[in-house]
C-alpha cells in the first residue's frame, strides 16, 4: 500500500443508517477524521451500496477506499471490527478497478456521459419488448435483440446484477467483459458473449419513440436513449483495500461454486 511511514490520515463516510452513523462518530473519536479530499483513506461504513457511493464520490481523486460491512452482504467491504484499524490498513492489500464509460444519446439528440464501476444495464421502459442492435469494435453482431434489456459487466460487477441475469462470472484478472441479455426472446438461444475487455460496444435501440428504453450505469439512468456506446474508461483507476483475508479475487472464484 502506497502510503508514507507516518500515520495515515483518515476520512469516514458513512450509510445513513443509525448503526452506520453512530459506527461513525466513535471511529472518528478514536482515531481523528478529515475530510476525504485531504484524506490517504478514505473508510466507508454500509454495504455495498454506500461502497459504490464512495467510489464514484472520490473516482478523480486516486485515494484508496477501505470499507467495513455495516449493510447486507458487504462483498466489496471488509469486516467491521473497530479496533486494530490503523494495523489492518498497513497490512491491507490492494485491488484497482477500471470501470467502464457509458457515452447515451437520447431521442432527442441530446449526449450524456456516465461512469458505471458495475455494469451498464439497457432495460425496456414500457410493455413492448425492447428491440436492439449490437455491435463490437465496429461490426454488427446482432441485427436485432428482442429482449426486456441488456447490460454489459465488469469483473467486479459480474457477481451482481449480470450474475442475476444468468450471466457469467468473471475472474478479476480475466481482461474480459460480460454482454448480457435480460429476458431475451430472439435470439432465442442467445446466451450472451465474453468480450476482451479493450471492446467498443454500441447498443442502437431501434424503433425507440414505440419501444423506449432507459439506460443506467450502476445507479444514474438516463430514460428514452437512442443509442448506447460502452467502453472501459482506461484514464480511471479505483483502488479498493482489503485485509489479507478477505479477498476479493477469491470470493469472487467461490461464487461460481456457491449453491
Amino acid at each position: 500500500m502506497a502510503v508514507s511511514s507516518r500515520t495515515p490520515l483518515l476520512a469516514f463516510v458513512s450509510a445513513a443508517t443509525p448503526t452506520a452513523r453512530a459506527a461513525r462518530t466513535r471511529l472518528e473519536k478514536r482515531y481523528g477524521a478529515v475530510k476525504p479530499a485531504q484524506a490517504d483513506i478514505i473508510v466507508a461504513l454500509g454495504g455495498d451500496g454506500l461502497m459504490l457511493q464512495t467510489l464514484h464520490r472520490n473516482i478523480r481523486r486516486q485515494i484508496p477506499i477501505y470499507g467495513m460491512n455495516l449493510g447486507t452482504i458487504g462483498f466489496l467491504l471488509n469486516t467491521y471490527k473497530e479496533t486494530g484499524l490503523l494495523h489492518r490498513l498497513k497490512r491491507a492489500r490492494k485491488v484497482t478497478l477500471t470501470p467502464l464509460r457509458m457515452v447515451a444519446t437520447n431521442t432527442r439528440g441530446r449526449t450524456f456521459e456516465v461512469t458505471a464501476i458495475n455494469e451498464v444495464s439497457l432495460l425496456r421502459s414500457s410493455r413492448q419488448t425492447a428491440r436492439i442492435a449490437v455491435a463490437v469494435d465496429g461490426k454488427k453482431r446482432l441485427t436485432e435483440l428482442s429482449c426486456d434489456g441488456a447490460l454489459v459487466a465488469t469483473p467486479a460487477g459480474s457477481t451482481a446484477y449480470n450474475l442475476s441475469a444468468h450471466g457469467p462470472i468473471l475472474p478479476l484478472g480475466a481482461g474480459l467483459l460480460a454482454l448480457t441479455p435480460i429476458n431475451a426472446f430472439r435470439p432465442r438461444r442467445w446466451r450472451g458473449a465474453l468480450l476482451p475487455r479493450a471492446s467498443r460496444v454500441d447498443l442502437t435501440i431501434l424503433d425507440p419513440r414505440k419501444r423506449p428504453v432507459a439506460a443506467a450505469a450502476d445507479s444514474v439512468e438516463i430514460a428514452n436513449v437512442a443509442k448506447v456506446t460502452v467502453t472501459e474508461a482506461t484514464d480511471i483507476e479505483l483502488t479498493l483495500l482489503f485485509d489479507p483475508e478477505h479477498d476479493l479475487e477469491e470470493r469472487i472464484l467461490k461464487e461460481q461454486f456457491a449453491p
